[in-house]
C-alpha cells in the first residue's frame, strides 16, 4: 500500500480505538507509519481523512452485512417470518462489532459542529436508505426503485436506527424481530393497545 492507503487504514484503526474526538493527526501518523505532511498532501486535512475513513468503514460493513444476511436467509419461510429473521440478523450486527456502532454514534454527535461532515451525511442519506432496504429484501442496491427508497427505504432505515439507539441504551431491552413484526401488524390494524398474547413465530 502507498501512503494514501496507509493513512486511511490508520485512521480507521484510530476511529475504532480512540473515537472521532480523541484522535489526533499524530495518532493517525503513528498508526499508519506515514508522515504528518502526507495527510495534507493526500487528503487536505485530518478531518477530510477521518471522513474518508469513516465512510469507507460504513461501506465495508454494508458489504459484509449483505453477505451475512444472504447466507442466513430462509427463502422458504413466509413473508413475516423472513422479515423477522432479517431484523434479528441486522440487530445481531450491533453486538458483532460493538465498537463500530459506538463510533457511529459519536460521529453523529459531531454533525452540528462540523458542516462538512453534516453535508456528507446528507449526501449519503438516500443511498443509506436504499442500501438498508436492499439488505432487508435480499436484493442488490440497483434493484431498489427510487420510490421504494423514499417510502419503504426510509421506514426500514428509521427502524434500524431506532433499534440501534435502543440497543446502545440497553441491549437486553431490544425486541426480537418477531415482536417488531407483530408490533407493526397491530399498529396497522388498529389493535396496538389490545394486549393480546404474542402469537407463535
Amino acid at each position: 500500500m502507498g501512503h494514501r492507503e496507509d493513512l486511511l487504514e490508520g485512521a480507521k484503526r484510530c476511529l475504532l480505538e480512540k473515537g472521532w474526538v480523541r484522535t489526533t493527526a499524530r495518532d493517525i501518523v503513528a498508526a499508519s507509519g506515514a508522515n504528518l505532511a502526507s495527510i495534507g498532501y493526500h487528503y487536505g486535512s485530518k478531518d477530510a481523512l477521518m471522513m474518508a475513513a469513516f465512510f469507507q468503514m460504513v461501506e465495508e460493513w454494508g458489504d459484509g452485512a449483505t453477505r451475512r444476511l444472504a447466507a442466513g436467509r430462509d427463502r422458504e419461510a413466509g413473508r413475516e417470518r423472513q422479515l423477522a429473521q432479517a431484523m434479528d440478523a441486522m440487530f445481531g450486527e450491533f453486538e458483532r462489532d460493538r465498537q463500530f456502532w459506538l463510533v457511529q454514534m459519536e460521529v453523529i454527535g459531531q454533525l452540528d459542529r462540523n458542516p462538512d461532515l453534516k453535508k456528507r451525511f446528507a449526501e449519503v442519506l438516500p443511498s443509506g436508505r436504499e442500501g438498508m432496504l436492499a439488505i432487508f429484501e435480499g436484493v442488490d442496491d440497483t434493484d431498489v426503485p427510487a420510490e421504494a427508497t423514499r417510502t419503504a427505504g426510509a421506514f426500514v432505515h428509521a427502524l434500524f436506527i431506532g433499534m440501534w439507539v435502543q440497543w446502545l441504551m440497553d441491549p437486553e431491552a431490544v425486541p426480537t424481530g418477531h415482536e417488531l413484526v407483530e408490533g407493526m401488524r397491530r399498529v396497522l390494524t388498529g389493535t396496538a393497545l389490545s394486549g393480546e398474547p404474542l402469537p407463535d413465530a
